[in-house]
């Protein structure tokens, strides 16, 4: 089926079908697919609206990427944490989808920020406040919390001391180990000079000063750097039993895989949007199948680079694009207008890459999502 888009015509290849391999969770790595949100197509989801989601296809989401053995890792920055969903939103997403985890088995970790406080300046004591509230609200709903960067803390510390401040009376309060986040200002750029120092490295010194001093509270930390050689000089700082959560969705299949001193486990906005090939490589890991795996994995790899490429905190737009065309949603419309967010070009090659990458099982229902989209671009079909 020949399908003419805006960089010229496509014929599907449908490889995607030899992916059809639902199953357990993974038994040599901790694999959490940050999961994106589905809009409701009919209600005010335009710039500077409350985030109005169609809950049963956002929670039907959730259950895809389980029955594949993932984990979701949710309310994150591929949600739209600070793009569009706000807090009371995210917080009743927290419940729902750590209701839907306990229903089928399912693992789920969840985002603690800041983000229900205006923006603008903020006290130590009230970003304090902020996480707090948000920490006990995604404990209470049984999800594992993440500390995600704050805004509003990257703004108002002076220091790194600043940061060791609050985040160390964040983890002398919680009831259970925490997960750490670095999102670096690729995906934000409101996040540059976080944990106090210009240079990541000075950075890093202050990351594991406060996991040292706080022994037994952190579960790993969420690296997002797209630095595949300062994330494995971190991993290999880390005390024994802190895990490093890759966020790298470039250089993703390496660090998973690991090496003699170790390796990453994962929490990636990518494994969402190739949860079926991505399952099939870490279950070959899982059987110590190391070739397998390398062959499964890395052909994902140009469809990652292009749907992360700057502006990077548009990947959101390519991640739901890419969700329609797969079937996971009926619609391409996102909270606040997101669907905006890439070109034409851009979606076009994204939609190239995800045939090559067996991303499109249904043919037919792909290639006539792409001509109702390109007709809305401009191009006949």
């Amino acid at each position: 089926m020949i399908v003419q888009l805006p960089d010229g015509p496509l014929t599907l290849s449908g490889a995607g079908a030899q992916w059809a391999t639902p199953g357990e969770q993974f038994t040599t790595r901790i694999a959490y697919a940050a999961a994106h949100v589905v809009a409701d197509p009919h209600a005010e989801n335009v710039p500077g609206a409350p985030a109005a989601p169609d809950w049963e296809a956002t929670l039907a989401f959730r259950r895809h990427l389980w029955s594949y053995g993932f984990g979701v890792a949710e309310a994150m920055d591929t949600a739209q944490r600070g793009m569009g969903l706000d807090y009371p939103t995210a917080r009743e997403l927290i419940h729902r989808s750590a209701s839907e985890a306990r229903a089928v088995g399912g693992a789920i970790c969840a985002g603690v920020a800041t983000d229900q406080l205006p923006s603008g300046p903020a006290t130590t004591d009230e970003i304090h406040k902020a996480y707090a509230e948000q920490l006990l609200d995604v404990q209470e709903a049984g999800a594992v919390p993440v500390l995600m960067c704050s805004r509003h803390l990257a703004a108002t510390a002076t220091s790194a001391g600043t940061y060791l401040d609050v985040y160390g009376r964040l983890l002398q309060e919680t009831s259970t180990p925490v997960i750490l986040h670095w999102l670096g200002p690729a995906f934000d750029p409101l996040l540059a000079g976080y944990w106090g120092g210009t240079e990541p490295s000075h950075a890093a010194d202050t990351v594991l000063e406060l996991i040292t001093a706080h022994p037994g509270r952190v579960d790993g930390i969420k690296l997002s750097l797209l630095d595949e050689d300062f994330e494995v000089a971190l991993r290999r700082r880390l005390p024994g039993g802190v895990r490093l959560y890759t966020g790298d969705d470039f250089n993703y299949p390496a660090l998973i895989r690991g090496d003699d001193h170790g390796h990453s486990d994962a929490l990636l906005g990518v494994l969402a949007a190739i949860a079926p090939p991505a399952a099939a490589a870490l279950r070959a890991l899982d059987s110590g199948a190391l070739t397998a795996y390398t062959e499964i994995l890395d052909p994902t790899v140009r469809l990652a680079r292009h749907l992360f490429a700057a502006p990077t905190w548009f990947y959101k737009t390519g991640i739901a694009f890419l969700a329609w065309l797969s079937g996971h949603q009926d619609h391409f419309t996102m909270v606040a207008g997101a669907q905006s967010g890439r070109s034409p070009l851009h979606l076009a090659a994204l939609a190239r890459l995800a045939d090559e990458a067996g991303l499109l099982p249904d043919v037919p229902l792909a290639s006539a999502r792409l001509r109702a989209w390109a007709i809305t671009v401009g191009v006949a079909q």
